[in-house]
């Protein structure tokens, strides 16, 4: 198997909103109300994707494609609300590619290219999955929370904040 880390490119906007909407619908299922999920649509991810690759200001994505397919992606940058922090805004990967190391090479990417004392990083409420594989890479609960909808939804999911602080 070879792994690769890279910046994306325009090309990638389709790729990584089909990989994006099935990530969410397999791993948030049970978080997120279904009528949520099952209503995703991959080509309206995509052009917001498109919309947004020149104007993403400070922010980077990067991929990770495994013997040449894109199984996944991080975006990563100065915290939205609060410049002094980092922050992975989103990590995801096609469910395929859960297990293969995409994931972790990911993060140790947006990590390594972090260069705040602390970085943040917003996760559904019971996604106990993910809250071990953000533990493994020194991501843990700061006793934040806040409540995410969806856009077009009336659920309020709650949310924790991670950090990760380096001394």
């Amino acid at each position: 198997m070879t792994l690769v880390v890279r910046p994306e490119t325009e090309a990638d906007c389709d790729t990584i909103a089909q990989l994006h909407v099935m990530a969410w619908q397999k791993g948030y299922r049970g978080l997120l109300p279904d009528e949520v999920l099952d209503t995703l649509s991959v080509p309206e991810w995509a052009q917001k994707r498109r919309e947004r690759f020149n104007n993403d200001g400070p922010r980077r994505t990067l991929v990770a494609e495994v013997d040449g397919v894109v199984a996944g992606f991080v975006r990563f940058g100065p915290d939205r609300h609060e410049e002094e922090f980092g922050e992975i805004q989103a990590i995801y990967v096609h469910p395929d590619f859960w297990g293969t190391g995409a994931g972790d090479a990911l993060i140790r990417e947006a990590l390594d290219n972090l260069p705040q004392q602390e970085i943040h990083l917003w996760m559904l409420e019971g996604n106990e999955r993910a809250q071990r594989f953000y533990a493994r890479h020194g991501l843990h609960p700061n006793g934040t929370r806040h409540f995410y909808r969806h856009s077009g939804s009336d659920f309020d999911a709650p949310e924790l904040q991670l950090a990760l602080r380096r001394d």
